[in-house]
């Protein structure tokens, strides 16, 4: 009896051995959906991340589950072990690369902005404001000055000299007023002219006044308008540092804001949060990975009024995490990576996908 209990825990063991094997030789394959790298439609999977890993797996005969998870659950399982790779486009960084490794590189790509698109009437107000401001208000002011103060002096000097042109009273105040502007203005309609030396002395001063300021003020206004649409400008990437931006959390995007002194950077769990609080005004501009952005805002209508902005930064190369003791693995992964880059069956899938290699 005792015989056959210890042949029956043999047995056991010896199954339970077998299944652990097995288990073991099955690699648990983290992932998040980033169309149109990882996309999930209904039950299926697809997208150019699925495709290469499904491509590798098979060349190499690896056994696999796929495990849906958060972003950043993921990578902190790809650290832990708890996974052994995850196959969405990380980022290779230096500080990821001391606690996973990278496959090699299958995509280089860039950063960008998005931001919502400004209407017809924010772009008038912002030309307006750009306008009147306190500089021109002040030149404006200094102009209706000068002009009084010529008139006034025109007026006085001919009133008496030249009465058909300036007349006596208010009458004639005004006469020396619009003589005042149309000569500050280089108009010079010609129906009005001193003919006292105190009148032409003060028409010279008055004509060379003018030139320099009405040129000063054109100068003045141009600047204030370029400094405006600079501010405002698509291509002023430096001018969000002033501004609330997002990102996802977790990401290279993050980390290069976070060390070009971004300091107002919400952080989301994902793309779609992001571009939601966008949509919303909750923030100016939200910064991620150019080819999922700009999928992700072509797939959905209600990010129609959504623009990605022509700015490229911080430069990417997107691999596989694996985990950190799965070296051989890594190794093997990436030379097929490396092979199936060569085919023109890989250029067929980017193109498929709309994307091109930097």
């Amino acid at each position: 009896m005792k015989a056959l209990i210890s042949l029956l825990v043999l047995v056991f063991a010896l199954q339970t051995n077998v299944a652990q094997t097995e288990n073991d030789s099955v690699l648990a394959v983290g992932y998040t959906t980033a169309p149109p790298f990882i996309i999930k439609e209904g039950e299926s999977l697809e997208g150019i991340n699925i495709w290469l890993w499904k491509k590798v797996a098979n060349d190499l005969g690896l056994e696999y589950k796929l495990i849906p998870m958060g972003f950043s659950e993921m990578l902190d399982s790809l650290k832990s072990g708890a996974i052994d790779v995850s196959i969405n486009p990380l980022t290779i960084t230096s500080e990821r690369s001391k606690e996973m490794e990278f496959t090699h590189s299958f995509f280089a790509s860039n950063s960008t902005v998005a931001v919502a698109k400004s209407s017809s009437l924010q772009k008038l107000m912002q030309f307006l404001k750009g306008f009147f401001n306190m500089n021109f208000l002040r030149g404006l002011l200094l102009l209706f000055g000068i002009i009084f103060l010529f008139g006034f002096a025109g007026w006085y000097f001919e009133k008496r000299a030249n009465p058909e042109h300036f007349r006596s009273g208010i009458k004639g105040l005004w006469d020396g007023l619009w003589w005042s502007a149309v000569t500050l203005t280089t108009v010079g309609y010609g129906d009005k002219a001193p003919k006292s030396g105190f009148g032409k002395v003060a028409a010279l001063l008055l004509m060379f006044t003018g030139l320099l300021f009405i040129s000063g003020l054109t100068a003045s206004i141009a600047s204030n308008l370029t400094v405006n649409e600079l501010s405002n400008d698509v291509e002023s990437f430096s001018g969000f540092k002033e501004q609330t931006v997002g990102s996802v959390k977790n990401t290279g995007t993050t980390e290069f804001l976070k060390s070009h002194f971004f300091d107002d950077v919400r952080l989301y769990d994902n793309v779609q949060a992001g571009l939601s609080a966008l949509r919303k005004n909750d923030i100016k501009a939200f910064m991620y990975d150019e080819p999922i952005l700009k999928y992700r805002i072509k797939q959905d209508s209600s990010l129609t009024k959504i623009e990605v902005l022509p700015i490229k930064f911080d430069v990417q190369f997107y691999a596989f995490g694996i985990a950190k003791e799965k070296t051989e693995l890594e190794q093997a992964t990436s030379q097929r990576i490396l092979e199936i880059m060569e085919t023109q069956e890989w250029q067929i899938v980017l193109n498929e996908f709309g994307l091109t290699e930097l």
